[in-house]
């Protein structure tokens, strides 16, 4: 297992004890909470050395607290996307 956490810090820049900290946050966090949503989206923000504006942060809240559609990464990708083109 030594040898996946170091090439996933290799790969992403993000050292395996921070990706913990943000795996256990989201263990113990209220996702369908909006503070708590938008302190996850701050710490996965941080940790991925990406900025996240307001207009997006909102949408991906949004989206969770109302369940509108299926949540995969794909789905938060493609609005991280949509951002970029704007």
């Amino acid at each position: 297992m030594g040898d996946l956490f170091k090439g996933i810090e290799k790969k992403t820049g993000v050292k395996m004890d921070d990706i913990m900290k943000v795996a256990n946050s989201v263990k113990s966090s209220d996702l369908s909470n909006e503070k708590g949503l938008r302190n996850l989206i701050a710490q996965v923000s941080k940790l991925a050395n990406k900025n996240v504006s307001k207009q997006t942060e909102d949408k991906i809240v949004e989206t969770l607290l109302n369940k509108k559609q299926n949540i995969d990464a794909s789905t938060i990708s493609k609005m991280m996307g949509n951002n970029k083109k704007k």
